[in-house]
């Protein structure tokens, strides 16, 4: 699955994008995914300290974290928008 980070996602974790591979089942959440990203080192762990703040899309669709990730083929974690 494609991994994307915006904003100061990208700049903790050090990487714009990266491949991972999923367990297979398809029964993993986005909250399981992000604690297997922040068992990955210290930049994930500081990127996803506050979870209050982490938005996600997979295929392009908001979601919320308790959401399966199933055959999803992206998922994107960006910080909240701001107006202005």
């Amino acid at each position: 699955m494609k991994v994307l980070y915006f904003a100061w996602f990208r700049d903790r974790i050090g990487l714009a994008e990266e491949e991972i591979n999923l367990d297979a089942s398809g029964d993993q959440t986005v909250r399981d995914f992000i604690g297997d990203l922040v068992a990955r080192g210290e930049g994930y762990s500081i990127a996803f300290e506050d979870m209050s703040v982490v938005h996600v899309a997979l295929d392009m669709q908001e979601v919320d974290h308790d959401t399966l990730i199933g055959s999803a083929s992206e998922i994107a974690f960006y910080p909240p928008f701001t107006g202005g």
